[in-house]
């Protein structure tokens, strides 16, 4: 076989025939494959080292691999783990015959496992490494769903035999010859991600299982299940995630990851005893979607100036407000993300940790432990650092603490929950933090909430209603502007809307507002002169999304309160 590659290399000239040369007398005597083997030589690419083996076999290179053009016969048949771990998609040639592309082609038993996996014969070709682990992602991805198929087999499952059939590390492509309850569990998950949802919801009924998915912050009811086959069902999560399966009657919280092909998402799981069994909540992070950059969080070019401004300080606290789930965790990581950590000492209190950010030390709260925000803040004082993220502010011990932290140097970033940007000053006075401290320490509140994106594959124009162009604020202008809205499509689950975006109401510390809060002003008198300062409302923000055809009345409507002064 050596030297059958070299005489090719030299008719080809596709590598270096003394570097060759040279590297097979470098590996005389070693064990294994010389395709393994040539894969591992530094002096050649993985391309150039199968286009070679390609063609000294006399076997098609495929350069790229259309994923459309995978058979259903081998994604049924080949599990996802075996074409994963071999290398090894196929697709069918123009006669029909069955095409087997391979990163490692002198594998010959891995071609006879396909051959009869699928009953029939094929004809080995090559391609790298990232071209078949693509192919294999998108071809199972496109796998029609299992629900329907193992619900009804699930009634014969015993919940004994669960944790036997477990595994802690699917991958949710991967539902060849899996007991039903785990192919169902699967399915379920890969249907979320599919679909976009950061959560699933299994909220058991009387008479059924409802399962329902949040998706852009609005729960749908996606499908019913037998009522039967609840306790498998929560069974199998809570082995996911580590859980206990005995214990029904105390709420219980885990976690675990599971990989969709290359990849990684973690899995926040919460059950509650309810009257008619456990209730479960799955949070679902997809690591692989990575941190938004503050230019992609929908910011205006001047609120992004005044809140690069804010948070390239040296000193001072810096709030972000907003119910749960309006995105306040995003724009905090975005915010730090943008903080230069090679000449900073960064450090994050977290709970829990969300994303990984490269060059941050961050910390996990463990309350059953005794790390809580406020003893976890003590130590990372002692790290000598320069900003400083707490997940949240809940206490008026955490508040000081945070508060005293910015007047002796130190950035700090934190999370209130309150309406508007300037109810976070009414917030920290109702901790019993004196006025002087809150006036001299605070630089910034931002107050956000998430619409709704119009869908761009079904958007069009439409008429908004008197009542829905007085709401928003517009009055006579309304006429000058173009509205649109979302005609609903299957890439948006036929809502009309795909994707998520905010809207913000910032609010810089002015002398004025300086003032304001020392003298225990109200909330109401603080917002009048944020705005005489040139601050936008939530509501403002929304109605400037809507007439740029963004998002659409309705959704500024909901998640808005009419501005009152």
């Amino acid at each position: 076989m050596k030297n059958l590659l070299i005489q090719t290399a030299k008719a080809t000239g596709l590598v270096d025939v003394d570097k060759l040369k040279a590297y097979f007398e470098e590996i005389a005597g070693e064990p294994g494959r010389i395709d393994e083997l040539l894969l591992n030589c530094p002096s050649f690419t993985e391309e150039a080292v199968l286009k070679l083996l390609a063609e000294a076999m006399g076997m098609d290179f495929f350069s790229e691999i259309d994923a459309q053009k995978v058979p259903k016969v081998f994604v049924e048949k080949v599990p996802a783990g075996y074409a994963q771990q071999h290398y090894l998609v196929a697709v069918e040639n123009a006669a029909g015959n069955l095409v087997v592309i391979s990163a490692t082609p002198l594998d010959t038993n891995a071609f006879d496992n396909i051959s009869k996996m699928t009953g029939r014969s094929v004809t080995p070709a090559v391609s790298t490494r990232t071209n078949i682990t693509a192919a294999i992602d998108v071809a199972y991805e496109q796998k029609s769903s299992v629900i329907d198929e193992v619900a009804s087999e699930l009634d014969s499952q015993n919940i004994d035999q669960l944790a036997d059939e477990a595994s802690m590390a699917d991958d949710l492509l991967d539902v060849v010859n899996r007991p039903p309850v785990i192919r169902l569990v699967n399915d379920m998950l890969f249907r979320a991600l599919q679909l976009r949802a950061s959560d699933i919801h299994v909220h058991p009924y009387e008479a059924k299982i409802q399962i329902r998915y949040r998706i852009d912050g609005i729960l749908y009811d996606v499908l019913s299940l037998n009522r039967n086959v609840l306790p498998l069902v929560i069974s199998r999560i809570k082995i996911m995630a580590g859980m206990d399966i005995a214990e029904r009657r105390m709420p219980q919280d885990g976690r675990s990851s599971v990989r969709l092909g290359q990849r990684e998402i973690d899995l926040r799981v919460s059950t509650v005893p309810t009257s008619y069994g456990e209730r479960c909540v799955i949070r679902i992070l997809d690591k692989s979607s990575g941190i938004f950059k503050l230019e992609e969080l929908g910011f205006w070019k001047e609120d992004l100036e005044h809140l690069d401004s804010i948070i390239n300080r040296s000193h001072g606290v810096f709030f972000v407000t907003g119910p749960t789930g309006s995105g306040k965790s995003t724009t905090l990581y975005a915010s730090l993300n943008r903080i230069d950590s090679t000449v900073k000492n960064v450090m994050t209190i977290e709970d829990p940790i969300e994303y990984q950010l490269d060059g941050i030390s961050q910390m996990q709260v463990a309350r059953k432990k005794g790390m809580t925000f406020i003893t976890a803040l003590r130590h990372v004082l002692r790290q000598d650092p320069d900003v400083i993220m707490v997940g949240e502010v809940r206490d008026e011990e955490t508040a000081r603490m945070a508060i005293q932290s910015s007047l002796t140097g130190h950035l700090v970033f934190s999370t209130l929950h309150t309406n508007d940007a300037a109810g976070a000053v009414s917030r920290l006075l109702d901790f019993n933090v004196e006025p002087y401290l809150v006036s001299s320490s605070l630089i910034g509140v931002l107050a956000q909430r998430l619409v709704r994106r119009i869908c761009p594959d079904c958007k069009q124009t439409y008429a908004p209603s008197v009542h829905e162009i007085r709401e928003l604020g517009l009055g006579e202008d309304a006429s000058k502007y173009q509205f649109y809205a979302g005609a609903g499509c299957d890439k948006c689950f036929n809502t009309g809307y795909r994707g998520r975006t905010g809207i913000y109401e910032l609010m810089p510390i002015n002398e004025r507002i300086r003032e304001l809060i020392y003298t225990r002003q109200s909330s109401g008198e603080i917002k009048k002169a944020s705005l005489d300062a040139g601050m936008n409302t939530l509501r403002m923000d929304g109605a400037r999304k809507v007439i740029s055809g963004v998002t659409t009345i309705a959704e500024v409507l909901r998640v808005t309160q009419a501005d009152t002064i």
